[in-house]
């Protein structure tokens, strides 16, 4: 029997809810609780938390959805199946927002997979900072910072992860500019050698 949802909008009932659902576990590259597949499936107002908690364990009875870890889900391939036969009946702009919502989340999860930050205390009373960013094949950058006090260490560790990126590009083009800068001077040099 299917739920009827007394409310106006593009998720009219339980079964819009599941496939909803499904829709967004079947691009989540990560295991995510009920409250973050609630985050990513509300892209329309007829969507209640409610509803999710109510549909997910049902998923998982009927075999779409499997607990993993630590009370969070991925899609089996019972799930994925299912789903490509079915999401075409989703409201094509409650589907684009879901697929918008689930591809900022991987890239979020990504990047934070990349970003790493230690705080040690040194005998000195003070904090090394070391920080790395990692790319697709191994580590990119790490970089070892002095801090006077814990205070400090946190704040140091808290802007790297937010600049990580931009922090790493400005080192680079610093580097390599100097270093193509005397690459110039020198080729200059030697042309004049040559004259």
């Amino acid at each position: 029997m299917v739920k009827i949802l007394e409310r106006h909008g593009f998720i009219r009932n339980m079964m819009d809810v599941k496939v909803l659902i499904l829709c967004v576990m079947s691009r989540v590259l990560y295991p995510v609780d009920e409250q973050k597949i609630y985050e990513l499936c509300y892209q329309d107002e007829c969507l209640s938390y409610f509803d999710v908690c109510e549909a997910v364990p049902q998923l998982e009875k009927s075999g779409h959805l499997q607990q993993v870890e630590n009370h969070k889900y991925c899609i089996t391939e019972k799930g994925k199946e299912d789903c490509a036969l079915t999401e075409d009946s989703l409201a094509y702009p409650v589907m684009q927002r879901a697929i918008a919502a689930v591809e900022r989340f991987n890239r979020e999860i990504r990047r934070q997979q990349m970003i790493h930050t230690e705080i040690l205390p040194r005998s000195d009373g003070d904090y090394s900072v070391i920080m790395g960013l990692d790319g697709e094949f191994g580590n990119l950058m790490t970089l070892e910072l002095m801090a006077p006090n814990q205070q400090q260490a946190r704040k140091l560790a808290a802007t790297f992860y937010g600049k990580a990126e931009s922090l790493f590009k400005t080192v680079m083009t610093e580097l390599l500019e100097e270093a193509e800068g005397k690459n110039n001077l020198h080729d200059g040099e030697k042309s004049q050698d040559t004259i």
